[in-house]
C-alpha cells in the first residue's frame, strides 16, 4: 500500500487540502499502474478468474520485499503496533473511497449490462466496459491484500506469500472469506440501510450469472463490484461507500485475526523463554489441550501448540518425535514424565495454566488436569 507523504498534525484548511491532493495523487498513480496490469489481461483471464491469481503475484511479490517490520519502524519510530494499524486502515479506506469516486464516474447502465456477458460466448464484446470494471476490482483487491499483509507484519505474524498455505491464509483474512452467504451478508451490512434491500434483490438478478464461472474468490470480488454499478441512481455514492466500508471491514477483520495470533505467539514465546523443562512443557501443554476429550480443539489452542513446538525447537533445539506421532494421548504417560522430572516444576505448572486460558474460560476437565498437576508438582 503506497504511502502519501506523512500528514502534518496541523488541521488548517490549506494543510487539509494539501493532504487531500497528496492522497489523490497517490491513488491516481496506483490506478495508472493497475490500468497497465488490466491491459495485460485476456478475456479468458477475466472470465476464468485467473485475473485474481495474476493480481496476487503482481500485488505482493515486490511489495513483500520492501515492506517488513523495519519499514514501519522507520516510518513510525516508537509508535505501538495498534496505533500504526489504525492509521493504515484509515489510510487504505480513504484511498479506496477516492478510487471508487474516480472509477464510478465511468460506470453506466451499459457497462453493468456488458459485465453480464462475461459468462457468455463473447466475454469481451465491449472491452472498454470490462476494463473499467476490472480496474476498480483490481485496485481495491490489491489495496486490501496489501493492507492485510501490512497488519500481519506490524503484529509480527510470519507470513510467506510464496508459501501456498500462507498466501491462502492472507487471502481469506483480507476478503473475510467463510462462505458465499457470509460474503453476501458482509457486503449488505457495508452499505447504508436505505439501499440494503436493493443490494439483496440485486444478488438474485441474472447479471451475476457470470460469477458462477469464476473461482470462489473471483466470484466474491466480482459480485461486490457489480453491485456498485448495477443499482440505478446510487452508482457514484454507493461506489465510494462500498470501497470505503469493504476496506474498513477487511482492515478490521485482519486486525482482529492477526492481533489475536500475535497474542498467542507472545504467550508461546513467554512459555518457551521461561521453560526449564522444554520437552515436558510440550507434553503437558498437549495434555491440557486434549483435556476436553473428543471435543474439537479450538483454533487458538492449535495455533498455540504449533508456535510452541516451533519456538521450543528454535530456542531449545528440542524436537519430540514421540509426541509428534501420538494419536490418542494417554494421561498416564504424561504423569509418568512429570513424576520422573526432579526439582522445581513451577515453570511447567505456570505454562499449563496459561495454556488452559488461551481459548477463554477454563473448563471443568481442564481444571481437573491442572489440579492433579499442581499436586504432583508439590512433591518432596
Amino acid at each position: 500500500m503506497t504511502d502519501a507523504p506523512t500528514h502534518a498534525a496541523d488541521t488548517d484548511a490549506d494543510e487539509v487540502a494539501k493532504d487531500d491532493a497528496a492522497d489523490r495523487k497517490v491513488v491516481e498513480q496506483e490506478q495508472a499502474e493497475i490500468k497497465d496490469f488490466v491491459k495485460g489481461l485476456s478475456a479468458d483471464d477475466i472470465k476464468s478468474g485467473n485475473w485474481f491469481t495474476k493480481l496476487a503475484a503482481h500485488a505482493m511479490n515486490a511489495y513483500t520485499e520492501k515492506v517488513d517490520w523495519q519499514y514501519f519502524q522507520d516510518r513510525y519510530p516508537g509508535v505501538p503496533a495498534d496505533a500504526i494499524v489504525d492509521q493504515r486502515i484509515k489510510m487504505a479506506s480513504r484511498y479506496a473511497a477516492l478510487e471508487g469516486g474516480l472509477s464510478a464516474g465511468a460506470y453506466t447502465a451499459t457497462v453493468a449490462a456488458t459485465i453480464g456477458s462475461l459468462g457468455g460466448a463473447s466475454p469481451a464484446t465491449v472491452p472498454a466496459a470490462v476494463a473499467t470494471m476490472m480496474v476498480d476490482v483490481a485496485f481495491t483487491t490489491q489495496l486490501q491484500l496489501r493492507l492485510a499483509y501490512d497488519i500481519s507484519v506490524l503484529y509480527r505474524v510470519p507470513l510467506d506469500v510464496h508459501d501456498p498455505e500462507d498466501l491462502w491464509k492472507l487471502i481469506r483474512v483480507a476478503f473475510t472469506i467463510k462462505s458465499g452467504e457470509a460474503a453476501r451478508e458482509g457486503v449488505a451490512k457495508a452499505v447504508p440501510a436505505l439501499v440494503r434491500p436493493l443490494v439483496k434483490r440485486f444478488y438474485s438478478k441474472s447479471v451475476l450469472t457470470a460469477g458462477k464461472a469464476l473461482p470462489v474468490v473471483g466470484k466474491h470480488l466480482l459480485q461486490r463490484n457489480v453491485i456498485k454499478i448495477g443499482i440505478p441512481l446510487v452508482g457514484v455514492p454507493l461506489a465510494v461507500l462500498l470501497n470505503r466500508y469493504t476496506t474498513l471491514l477487511a482492515g478490521r477483520h485482519a486486525r482482529a485475526v492477526f492481533r489475536n495470533e500475535a497474542r498467542v505467539i507472545e504467550l508461546a514465546e513467554g512459555m518457551s523463554r521461561s521453560s526449564r523443562h522444554p520437552r515436558l512443557l510440550l507434553w503437558v501443554a498437549w495434555l491440557v489441550i486434549k483435556a476436553k476429550g473428543n471435543a474439537k480443539i479450538a483454533d487458538d489452542e492449535a495455533l498455540l501448540m504449533r508456535h510452541l513446538v516451533r519456538l521450543v525447537r528454535e530456542r531449545h533445539e528440542v524436537v519430540d518425535e514421540q509426541l509428534a506421532h501420538v494419536v490418542d494421548l494417554d494421561p498416564a504417560e504424561v504423569w509418568k514424565r512429570v513424576d520422573a522430572e526432579p526439582g522445581d516444576l513451577s515453570d511447567v505448572l505456570d505454562a499449563a495454566e496459561r495454556v488452559a486460558t488461551v481459548d477463554g474460560d477454563v473448563t471443568s476437565r481442564e481444571k481437573a488436569v491442572l489440579k492433579e498437576l499442581r499436586e504432583r508438582c508439590r512433591r518432596g
